[in-house]
């Protein structure tokens, strides 16, 4: 594996409420289609960058942006903080959300591949529907970014830009570790999971780096599985969805903790699970409240950290995802081949991967972020990226894409 790090200020890119503002946070409603699409004559005129591509480069450009849906939080927050990026280097962009739809997705690209965007961004629904279309967009000689979640089955794809997910799931099962203190305490303790979407290549990893994080203690016994459920497949969420991962927890306390069996740990992949089985848990459990992980910095789950309600959520950077995203981007379009070179010239620590990321066709050049763990007690760490702000009351965060 060929891996660089750069270690600089994690959190050194505090684009701040004035990209974050013109955020849509509309959680709701019909978005199937939903298309916002920015001339560069808009946008703030950009600087030259620390490689010499000055804003005029950019010109006339455009950058096509597939999101997959309004209706989870934290691709509002991506679609509009890369919109906001891309402008503000002098980019046009196309931005889509697909209302968690395949085949909207796949129109929304071909879309795209008609107006003949100069660069498509894609993060996928499902990432094993899209090979046909990005044949077109191979055969158009538009290059593909892969943006958070893997698209398998094509050689379209150019990179991958991402969190180390693996990390992601390692750093929840290591949170488990440490609040049990599992090294030192003989247990048993009682855990169940809660796994994402099959259809995301990311769930996967995600559950695997918790699962195996805490298989030498689940082997010893320190952990127990009430339930049985031990693999990827039988912990599932479909969609990532809320109301299903409410309903499987409450059918899991219904069936192995009735009797007064105590949970020790509901361990979720992302926060819309989490939601869903701290729901279930607070309606339908009596004992004490057990931890409860996540992932994304959701402002629910935010609230529901400072409530005592979940325990800590991983959280994934938009800043620098988009900062990464933006210089793989400049190079592609200006003629030059991102590698492991381009590492040293970002501001956030990422690693340069041509080994892991296999899509079924190609291995997959990849540049991975690192994410970090949040509490209640380091909350103040979101408020530096500039995406989140306290309320009023300086009890919980809200997110500044509200403020207009």
């Amino acid at each position: 594996m060929t891996k660089k790090k750069f270690l600089a200020a994690l959190l050194a890119l505090t684009m701040g409420a004035s990209l974050a503002a013109c955020g849509d946070t509309n959680n709701g409603g019909d978005n199937a289609g939903d298309t916002t699409t920015a001339k560069a004559d808009d946008a703030a005129p950009a600087a030259t960058d620390d490689g010499g591509n000055a804003g005029g480069d950019a010109a006339g450009k455009t950058v096509g942006i597939a999101m997959p849906t309004k209706s989870l939080e934290r691709w509002n927050r991506d679609g509009e903080y890369l919109k906001a990026q891309f402008e503000q280097a002098g980019y046009n962009v196309e931005l889509k959300y697909s209302d968690n739809d395949t085949n909207q997705q796949n129109n929304d690209i071909q879309g795209m591949i008609a107006d003949k965007v100069d660069l498509l961004l894609i993060a996928a629904i499902d990432g094993s529907t899209l090979s046909q279309t990005l044949d077109d967009a191979k055969s158009a000689n538009i290059p593909v970014l892969a943006y958070d979640r893997l698209i398998m089955n094509t050689d379209a794809v150019s990179y991958y830009v991402s969190f180390d997910n693996y990390t992601v799931g390692k750093l929840q099962g290591e949170f488990v570790r440490d609040q049990l203190k599992l090294d030192s305490e003989a247990g048993p303790f009682n855990i169940e999971f809660t796994a994402g979407d099959p259809a995301d290549n990311n769930a996967g990893y995600f559950f695997n780096g918790a699962f195996d994080t805490l298989k030498p203690y689940i082997d010893e016994g320190k952990l127990n599985i009430p339930s049985g459920k031990k693999t990827f497949e039988q912990v599932a969420t479909a969609g990532w969805s809320t109301d299903t991962a409410l309903e499987n927890m409450q059918n899991t306390l219904a069936s192995y903790y009735s009797d007064g069996t105590k949970l020790d740990v509901a361990l979720c992949s992302n926060d819309s699970t989490a939601l869903g089985v701290a729901q279930a848990i607070t309606s339908d459990y009596k004992g004490d409240a057990p931890i409860v992980t996540g992932q994304d910095g959701d402002i629910a789950n935010l609230k529901n950290i400072v409530d005592g309600i979940q325990t800590m959520t991983v959280y994934k950077n938009v800043n620098d995802e988009a900062a990464v995203t933006l210089e793989v981007s400049k190079a592609i379009l200006s003629g030059q081949t991102p590698d492991e070179a381009l590492v040293s010239t970002l501001s956030v620590e990422a690693i340069y991967d041509t080994e892991s990321y296999n899509n079924g066709t190609k291995v997959v050049p990849s540049y991975l972020l690192v994410p970090y763990v949040i509490t209640k007690d380091n909350l103040d760490v979101l408020v530096n990226t500039g995406l989140y702000k306290w309320d009023a009351d300086n009890k919980y965060l809200e997110s500044t894409a509200t403020t207009t």
